[in-house]
């Protein structure tokens, strides 16, 4: 599922019909009692710094979503059945927040509540036209402050429908999103009245989370650990240690989107087999960009927040939720590769176990205001395999896309997937100049770094 923006996922005219939950659906919800299963730390940030930045005077809309096709005209009543049972497999789907004051409480609509309203908008012939009303529905209705918050839409053609999923961040996390269109595929075909068994929830993931992460205090090791980082960060957490063209107090900038194949199947798998006694792909992707960041911007040391799942137990695999810790990494930059390798790998297997804490609560616990000013608070360099995914070999045929909405903020973020056609590279990052200059010649170094191993031969791991 290659990642990208609602501009490049290959929209094409035809009939578009939207679904939302229910006027009925909404009504029950604001008479519903609060439930007592509190949200995720990492909710909650999200939610408040929508809320800060709100206050700022800037809308930021931070929406993920997927667009995929169906090989067929779609029946239309069929379809919203099967995004029905789909939404009714993940509680938190029909699960909300609302404000008591400055507290965040979840409320959580029964599944015999949940319905769908469904929407001719129209015919579009122009596919400019139709992404334009995509977005600025998806903006609208996937917003992090509203509730609900997620908004379903299909395109219908004679011979195919593409179909549109976006959601506030808070509800899903990039591997929610893999899985959706194959199971949205299966809930299609196995048609009404099927039973659909109901996929672990995960509002008792967050309340069991959030439980563990209570338990710790100002003196834990992992707090302690946070606390020495974030000094050697300069009091803040990290951003992408090159250029990007910006001064402190500077407006939220715009950002750009960069999305493009990185290297092809051979050389991805070269990589990783290079890669593997050091820890695999992700070990060799940070050891990459900390040479080219030494190279790029001068530094002497990488440092930054490395993304973890936290689906630690196979009950959670099939969930879909915001299942995302964050590791601080910080490692010397080496003179060679290997030299990388064996630091990033040392680093990384220090600094996973403080992922299972989630970053807002030790923020907490360390007293330090870190007013977010942006939607990201720091920056990261994400890889994940995704060639396990029922149905990712179909992707390309299919035209399936995970969405990101780029618009405003200050952080560079790359994501890197393994798809059956090899790497593939995206990247939101403030539109400047100098951002784009030193983000083309990091993507341009890390494919030579990559295509450059399968000639190597690695040296012994130690």
């Amino acid at each position: 599922m290659r990642i990208t923006d609602i501009q490049r996922c290959e929209v094409r005219p035809g009939r578009l019909v939207e679904w939302t939950l229910s006027p009925a659906a909404v009504e029950t919800a604001r008479t519903l009692p609060d439930d007592s299963r509190p949200p995720a730390y990492i909710q909650e940030s999200h939610i408040r710094t929508a809320r800060s930045v709100r206050e700022d005077g800037l809308s930021v809309p931070t929406w993920l979503g997927t667009a995929f096709d169906l090989p067929f005209r779609a029946d239309l009543d069929t379809l919203q059945e099967a995004l029905r049972a789909w939404t009714l497999r993940h509680e938190t789907l029909r699960s909300g927040f609302r404000w008591a004051g400055d507290e965040l409480r979840r409320f959580t609509l029964a599944p015999h509540s949940v319905t769908l309203h469904r929407e001719v908008v129209g015919d579009f012939t122009d596919a400019d036209a139709l992404v334009r009303h995509l977005q600025h529905r998806f903006d609208a209705v996937a917003d992090a402050l509203r509730w609900p918050n997620l908004i379903y839409a299909a395109v219908v053609r004679p011979d195919s429908t593409s179909v549109y999923l976006a959601f506030d961040h808070s509800n899903v996390d990039a591997y929610s999103l893999q899985a959706l269109p194959a199971e949205i595929h299966g809930l299609y075909t196995a048609g009404a009245g099927s039973a659909h068994r109901p996929a672990a929830s995960y509002v008792d993931f967050c309340e069991m989370e959030r439980a563990d992460a209570d338990r710790i205090d100002d003196g834990h090791d992992i707090v302690a650990r946070w606390r020495e980082f974030i000094r050697r960060c300069e009091g803040t957490l990290p951003r992408f240690p090159v250029d990007l063209g910006l001064r402190p107090g500077d407006p939220l900038p715009p950002q750009k989107m960069l999305c493009e194949p990185l290297v092809d199947a051979a050389t991805a798998a070269a990589f990783e087999a290079y890669c593997r006694p050091y820890g695999g792909s992700l070990v060799g992707l940070l050891a990459a960009t900390s040479l080219i960041v030494g190279e790029i911007g001068g530094q002497s040391v990488y440092r930054t927040v490395v993304p973890f799942h936290t689906r630690m137990k196979s009950r959670w695999s099939e969930s879909v939720g915001w299942y995302v810790g964050g590791a601080p990494l910080e490692v010397p930059v080496a003179a060679d590769l290997p030299a990388a390798l064996r630091s990033v790998r040392a680093g990384l297997q220090t600094a996973r176990p403080l992922a299972r804490i989630p970053l807002a609560r030790v923020l907490q616990l360390l007293g330090t205001d870190f007013r977010p000013t942006s939607p990201d608070l720091y920056s990261i360099v994400s890889y994940v395999d995704t060639r396990g995914v029922p149905g990712s070999e179909r992707w390309a045929e299919l035209k399936t896309y995970g969405l990101l909405r780029v618009s405003y903020g200050d952080q560079l973020c790359a994501w890197v997937q393994r798809l059956h056609e090899g790497l593939w590279f995206a990247s939101r990052f403030p539109d400047t100049d100098i951002a784009y200059k030193n983000l083309r010649l990091y993507v341009e170094r890390l494919r030579d770094i990559i295509a450059s191993v399968p000639a190597a031969v690695p040296g012994p791991v130690s």
